[in-house]
C-alpha cells in the first residue's frame, strides 16, 4: 500500500508516524516544499527574542530521525506542482529541478496555510517579511538584530509575540492595529488590559489601515490612513489563510476556503485526506464547521488521519480553539468563545467580568483578570482571562468546555487550593459565582 503525504508540517509527520507505526510494511512518503520537516512556526517569536538559541530547535526532529527512526521516505525541497487519481508530480529540488511522478493508493493534504498579504503598494520591498514561514525564522531575525525601527502591522497572536519579542532587542517598536483593540478576537475588558500593558514597552496605533511600503531598495517606511512610521525591517502579521490551491478542484473546499472533511479527516473523494491549518473541522462549542489553524489541533488530526489511512477507526471530535500568550509579564489566554463572538453566533449571552488575587492574601502574588462568557441556558460558552497564573485557569476552562458543561460545574468543579497560586475561592469559581445572580441561581 503506498500512502503519500503532501506537507511535512505537525499534521503530515503525526499522520504519516501513526500510520507507519500501525502499517510498518506500508510505504509512507511525504513530500515538503521546504527543507525542514516537523516544524513550529509558533516558535519563531521565540527564537528571534534570543530565548531559544538555535534555528534548528524550532524543529521537533530532524528529516534523518524520520527517515531512519521511522522508515518513512521523506522529500524535502520537494513541491507538489499537480494531484491526479492515483498519482502525484513532484518538482524536486530546492531551486526547481526536475518533475518526477509518484503513484499513490491513499493520499494526505497537510499543506498548512501561509501568511495572508495586505496587498498594497511596497509589500515586494526588501525587508517586508512574514513570519509564519519556518524559512523565514532566520531572515527576520537577522533583519530585528540589524534594525533600529521595527514595524509589526498586526496585533494577533503572532503580532504580539513579535512586538514583545523584538521589544526585548532594544528596538523601537511600533504596532499598526486595523481594528480597535489588540488581539481582537478578545472582549473589550481583556483587551484594555492587554492595550495598557502593550503601551509600556511600544508605539500601538489602533484604528490604522496600512495603505503602502516605501522605500527606494528597501523599506524605509509604513504609510497608513493616518500617519507615516519610519522603519528598517516591517513584519506584516495579519492572519493566515489555508494552503488549498493544489487541492481546490480535486476535493470539495469548505469553511474558510479549507479542505471539507468529515471526523474521519475523509475529504470528498474516497481515499483522500485533509488534515492541519487546510482542512475544516468542528467548533466544539458551537458544534458547527469551522477553520482552527492551530498547532495542537493539526497534530491531533493528523493522528487520527493517520489511524484511519492506516484502515483502523478514530474520530476527531474538534476544536476549543484554546490559545495561550504573553506580552512581558502579562499572561494571556483563552478558550472557547468571546462575548460578541458568542453574540455572532446567535447565543443570548450573559458574562462576568472580575479581578482577583492569584494567592491567599497574606502571600505575595498577582492580579488575574477574568471574563466568563454563557448562555441564558447556563451553558458555559468561553473564558478568557489576562494577568498571572492565566494558563492553569485556560486549562481548567478547556477541558470544562470540551465537555459541554455548565456554569454550576465551572463553579463546583473541586479546584485545588494551595495558597501560593490559587484561593479557596478559585478565581473561576468567583467569576461563576457571579453569573449565579444574572442566571437566576440562589
Amino acid at each position: 500500500m503506498k500512502v503519500a503525504i503532501i506537507g511535512g508540517g505537525a499534521a503530515g509527520m503525526a499522520a504519516a508516524s501513526r500510520v507507519k507505526a500501525l502499517r510498518p510494511n506500508w510505504d509512507v512518503m511525504v513530500f515538503e516544499k521546504s527543507g525542514f520537516v516537523s516544524h513550529a512556526p509558533c516558535g519563531i517569536p521565540f527564537y528571534v527574542g534570543g530565548v531559544v538559541d538555535h534555528f534548528e530547535e524550532l524543529c521537533a526532529y530532524d528529516v534523518q530521525y524520520f527517515r531512519v527512526e521511522r522508515g518513512i521516505d521523506v522529500h524535502t525541497n520537494s513541491r507538489v506542482v499537480s494531484v491526479d487519481e492515483g498519482s502525484i508530480t513532484v518538482e524536486e529540488g530546492k531551486n526547481g529541478g526536475k518533475e518526477v511522478t509518484y503513484e499513490w493508493d491513499k493520499l494526505l493534504f497537510a499543506t498548512g496555510s501561509r501568511a495572508q498579504k495586505l496587498n498594497v503598494a511596497g509589500e515586494e520591498l526588501e525587508g517586508v517579511l512574514c513570519v509564519n514561514d519556518i524559512e523565514n525564522a532566520q531572515k527576520v531575525k537577522v533583519r530585528a538584530i540589524e534594525a533600529e525601527n521595527v514595524v509589526i502591522v498586526g496585533s494577533g497572536y503572532i503580532g504580539v509575540e513579535m512586538a514583545d519579542a523584538i521589544s526585548r532587542l532594544g528596538k523601537k517598536v511600533t504596532v499598526i492595529e486595523v481594528r480597535e483593540r489588540p488581539l481582537p478576537e478578545y472582549d473589550a475588558e481583556i483587551a484594555a488590559i492587554i492595550k495598557s500593558e502593550m503601551e509600556k514597552v511600544v508605539e500601538l496605533k489602533l484604528s490604522e489601515r496600512v495603505v503602502a511600503f516605501e522605500g527606494k531598495e528597501r523599506v524605509e517606511k509604513v504609510v497608513t490612513n493616518k500617519d507615516e512610521y519610519r522603519c528598517d525591517l516591517a513584519i506584516v502579521a495579519v492572519g493566515v489563510l489555508p494552503n488549498t490551491e493544489i487541492a481546490s478542484g480535486f476535493v470539495e473546499l469548505g469553511k474558510g476556503s479549507a479542505i471539507k472533511t468529515n471526523s474521519r479527516m475523509e475529504t470528498s473523494r474516497e481515499n483522500v485526506y485533509a488534515a492541519g491549518d487546510c482542512a475544516e473541522s468542528i467548533n466544539v462549542v458551537t458544534g458547527k464547521e469551522d477553520w482552527i489553524p492551530l498547532a495542537a489541533p493539526a497534530n491531533k488530526m493528523g493522528y487520527v488521519a493517520g489511524v484511519n489511512i492506516a484502515g483502523l477507526e478514530m474520530h476527531y471530535p474538534g476544536s476549543l480553539k484554546s490559545q495561550l500568550t504573553s506580552f512581558g509579564n502579562l499572561e494571556i489566554g483563552k478558550a472557547g468563545l468571546s462575548e460578541n463572538e458568542a453574540i455572532k453566533e446567535g447565543y443570548e449571552v450573559v458574562s462576568a467580568f472580575i479581578t482577583s488575587r492569584t494567592s491567599a492574601r497574606y502571600l505575595p502574588g498577582g492580579l488575574i483578570h477574568l471574563k466568563v462568557v454563557a448562555d441564558r441556558n447556563g451553558r458555559l460558552l468561553g473564558v478568557q482571562a489576562a494577568g498571572k497564573d492565566v494558563a492553569m485557569r485556560i486549562y481548567a476552562a478547556s477541558a470544562l468546555l470540551y465537555n459541554g458543561c455548565e456554569v454550576k460545574d465551572l463553579f463546583f468543579t473541586d479546584f485545588p487550593y494551595y495558597p501560593p497560586i490559587s484561593r479557596v475561592w478559585d478565581p473561576l469559581v468567583v467569576a461563576a459565582r457571579n453569573l449565579f445572580r444574572k442566571l437566576g441561581i440562589p
